[in-house]
């Protein structure tokens, strides 16, 4: 499509794909979208991006990055069916992150019908210099219709600059003031005269206060990746209060793409079933895991002060499955590893599309995409987090591991990364 130009799509659910080729000192990007009526958000909750992946609505989801073949994408899931009647506008976004979009190759923004390959609109964004964000496209109503508008607008601010043209209020770092000098002693006021009259009645009690405005958007994120694994969460502020470790995953394919012994393609079922997990090991040398199955969710409160939120079998909602981590009482953990097994649904994790969030009460969140499967695994490590000498740090792991023949996905990490415990059989 050209720049400016127009084409009508469904009113179904959409793939919006934002793509672009990797490469040495190539920037990141990341795709965003902004629901807008009369131009402007009406809140900060019509801004989906990766540190806000839903709308509340349901129209819109972010579902993260996936690197494959040198080439990058970031996709939303857009729904136009169930985007509010007052909202005139979906604008659809793109920001870089580490430079600008002149060192980002051949970008271009694709919009598909959802679970098919039909190609509904695509634009690609060329001319790009000092900017560091752009609005791509937009989706808008027409006569009771939708249409995706080529727009390739730029902008040199990033992805501040564009979410506060749209209304939204960021969060940013403050300034540090500097320290204001003495003022002069005021003078000390003299001894008030004896009032003539009897004093005023005292003044009716204050109204109520107001309900406290919305926090401000925070755009602030780190993204772990092969060549930059790992941060401590001590550096970044992240050490107390709760940690959510979400996983959330996308099935590519009707097939894993892996055959069996005759070569045959095995399928990928809809009923796909992931565990995440947690291995731990406390400062009294205690070990465990926490796991749906054999229901050791853990507990917050207590040992092993990590919990399992529950057993989503989708993946394609909002929530995926989440572990809670206790930071609080982070002088009790040695080491925590997160990992993900297949429970039923398939054989490996070939054409799983997984991204890993790490949301802190405090610090900005981290985020990382696992790499595409090549082998028969049916165990994935997540991350290691461990705590030397008071400093937690975080590490990307993204490693596929296969099980021997008659050895459990639970064991294979146990051995791989040295807990030592015992194993019997579960369910759930």
């Amino acid at each position: 499509m050209p720049k400016g130009s127009n084409v009508p799509v469904p009113t179904t659910a959409l793939r919006v794909e934002l793509g672009w080729r990797s490469g040495t000192g190539v920037p990141d990007a990341d795709a965003s979208a902004l629901l807008l009526v009369s131009g402007k958000v009406r809140s900060d909750t019509d801004f989906v991006f990766y540190n806000q992946p839903a709308h509340t609505s349901g129209a819109i989801r972010h579902e993260g990055k996936r690197d494959s073949g040198g080439r990058v994408t970031d996709s939303l899931v857009v729904d136009l069916a169930r985007v509010e009647p007052a909202v005139e506008t979906v604008v659809l976004a793109a920001s870089s992150d580490g430079g600008s979009f002149g060192k980002v190759p051949d970008l271009y923004i694709e919009v598909r019908e959802d679970g098919r390959d039909t190609v509904v609109a695509r634009f690609d964004s060329t001319g790009a210099t000092v900017e560091t964000a752009f609005v791509l496209g937009e989706f808008y109503r027409r006569q009771g219709a939708w249409k995706f508008r080529a727009v390739g607008q730029g902008y040199d601010t990033g992805l501040a600059g564009l979410a506060r043209d749209f209304g939204i209020t960021v969060d940013e770092p403050q300034q540090a003031a500097p320290p204001a000098r003495p003022a002069a002693p005021a003078p000390q006021p003299a001894a008030p005269a004896r009032p003539l009259t009897p004093p005023a009645a005292p003044p009716p009690p204050a109204a109520p206060p107001a309900t406290p405005p919305a926090q401000p958007v925070r755009l602030t994120k780190v993204t772990l990746t092969k060549a930059a694994p790992s941060v401590s969460l001590t550096k970044q502020g992240g050490t107390s209060g709760m940690m959510r470790v979400n996983l959330n995953w996308e099935v590519r394919k009707q097939f894993s793409g892996w055959g069996d012994k005759l070569g045959r393609a095995v399928a990928m079922h809809s009923d796909l079933d992931l565990d995440l997990c947690a291995l731990y090991e406390l400062t009294d040398g205690r070990k465990g895991v926490v796991q749906a199955l054999g229901n050791a969710y853990g507990a917050l409160n207590r040992p092993p002060f990590i919990h399992l939120d529950g057993d989503d079998r989708t993946g394609a909602t909002s929530s995926g499955e989440n572990l809670t981590i206790n930071l609080d009482q982070q002088q009790q953990l040695r080491r925590v590893l997160v990992f993900v097994t297949i429970y039923e649904g398939a054989r490996s994790f070939a054409d799983l599309h997984a991204t890993v969030t790490l949301t802190p009460q405090h610090g900005a969140p981290i985020d990382f995409s696992l790499d595409e499967c090549t082998v028969p695994s049916t165990v994935c490590a997540l991350l290691l987090i461990t705590n030397n000498g008071g400093e937690l740090t975080v590490q990307r792991e993204a490693r596929y591991l296969v099980p021997a023949r008659g050895v459990s996905p639970q064991r294979t990490v146990d051995h791989t990364y040295g807990w030592g415990m015992n194993w019997t059989p579960g369910r759930k």
